[in-house]
């Protein structure tokens, strides 16, 4: 698989995300898809095989009325693909960490996208906000 056909398949991925589409989030993932995001140093979410990270994403998609993941910088690391994502997000309910329905999430971060036969295998988002 070379590089323009990752960032296709990364394209792709964030179009259904952006669009709550899960099954179009699902076509673009391996079987066993491992999902991983870390915040400040921490993990809080993660799911091994497709099975649990539809779970994840269908708990997701809950939690916001509106979202965007968008590319800021791109680049290929020893197979992987790095992306550097500003992620914007509308709440649709309140948080445990006091951001209220409503509220616009603005992060920064980065994702990184691992790939096996054609399709992205591990998802890694990082962010330190």
């Amino acid at each position: 698989m070379d590089n323009k056909d990752k960032q296709a398949l990364i394209n792709r991925y964030l179009q259904a995300y952006n669009a709550f589409d899960i099954e179009g989030m699902i076509r673009t993932v391996s079987d066993n898809i491992e999902f991983e995001n870390i915040s400040q140093g921490e993990v809080n979410a993660y799911s091994k095989g497709v099975h649990e990270f539809r779970e994840l994403a269908e708990q997701g998609q809950f939690l916001f009325t509106s979202r965007e993941q968008s590319i800021t910088a791109i680049k290929e690391l020893k197979g992987e693909v790095v992306t550097q994502i500003l992620y914007r997000g509308v709440l649709a309910t309140d948080l445990p960490n006091g951001l209220k329905e409503g509220e616009t999430l603005i992060l920064e971060g980065q994702s990184i996208f691992s790939f096996q036969e054609g399709k992205i295998s591990r998802i890694q988002d990082v962010n330190d906000s």
